[in-house]
């Protein structure tokens, strides 16, 4: 996929994904992090899943991660993604959920811990 002066791709993304619009996978979100299983990828892969892999050598991506990288929309990388996941060459956890917010009056009662600590 050879760029542009503008950086965009001269090879239209749906075309990366083979015309498919939606991923087979509904689960796939854009936080998903994505991993490789470890099995070799077949000789006849499509040159952008291809590139996704190789991406993936490094170690774990979340999906939009490894869209900035292959320079393609999310929904294509999530198109991507899916049909790798079908052909179980790579592995994808659902997205760390954020952590819940602390007890205010735990902090207050921690910082309070901490000042006395600091005027002995």
């Amino acid at each position: 996929m050879t760029g542009r002066p503008g950086g965009r791709p001269l090879v239209p993304a749906y075309l990366s994904t083979g015309g498919v619009a939606r991923p087979s996978r509904a689960h796939l979100e854009r936080l998903s992090v994505l991993t490789r299983s470890g099995e070799p990828a077949p000789a006849e892969l499509p040159a952008a899943q291809a590139a996704l892999l190789e991406e993936l050598e490094y170690g774990s991506l979340t999906v939009l991660e490894a869209a900035a990288l292959l320079r393609l929309p999310v929904s294509a990388v999530l198109v991507l993604a899916a049909d790798l996941l079908d052909r179980g060459l790579i592995l994808a956890r659902a997205p760390i959920p954020p952590a819940r917010r602390f007890d205010p009056d735990l902090l207050k009662r921690v910082a309070d811990g901490l000042r006395d600590l600091k005027h002995r």
